[in-house]
């Protein structure tokens, strides 16, 4: 399997990370972990503007423990929490989330990519460096060939986000997800393996 471009994908992935499985210069990536409960719910209730009608993520103990737990134990997902790094009044807390979704292995090797910033981290490039560094994981360790996001057309942050990840579009699907009580229309966006 190819290792991802650095050009494409410039942070490093050291082996000693200390508790981050991938660091950027800005913030790390780090698995999901029961103990997140507390920061995590109250960063999604104070982000409930900011996510809604796209975003629903846990906003109690008992929905992100459900949540996590599916993430830590389902080897058909991988599920990332973005952290910030320790320097900085910042420092430490928790800006965000990338998953992978029904990873499928054999020759598809694929996986749906979910994903959020906490209002504090909002437009501050947080997350398109921490969906590099989830993209070099990807197609590297996890050794998946594509990745696609489905993301309603209404969505201008999030669309692009992975358009400045090097995501293309691929097509329109009416009625894809059912999100918030509705059917609804999603683009589908997909980045495979650089060359």
């Amino acid at each position: 399997m190819p290792r991802p471009s650095r050009t494409l994908y410039p942070w490093s992935m050291p082996d000693d990370l200390g508790r981050f499985l991938a660091a950027g210069p800005r913030v790390g990536l780090r698995p999901f972990s029961p103990d997140d409960a507390e920061e995590f719910t109250a960063r999604a209730r104070e982000s409930r503007e900011l996510h809604r009608p796209w975003l629903f993520p846990p906003c109690t103990p008992e929905a992100y423990a459900a949540y996590a737990g599916v993430l830590i134990e389902d080897p058909a997902r991988a599920g990332f929490l973005v952290c910030e790094h320790a320097e900085g009044a910042d420092g430490g807390r928790i800006a965000g989330f990338v998953n992978i979704n029904n990873i499928v292995r054999g020759a598809f090797r694929s996986g749906a990519l979910g994903y959020g910033a906490f209002a504090h981290a909002a437009g501050r490039g947080l997350l398109t460096e921490a969906l590099g560094l989830l993209l070099a994981y990807a197609f590297g360790p996890l050794e998946l060939h594509r990745l696609e996001a489905n993301i309603q057309p209404g969505n201008t942050a999030s669309r692009a986000l992975v358009r400045r990840a090097g995501f293309r579009l691929e097509g329109f699907s009416p009625a894809m997800l059912f999100i918030d009580g509705a059917w609804r229309d999603h683009e589908r966006w997909a980045v495979t393996v650089p060359s």
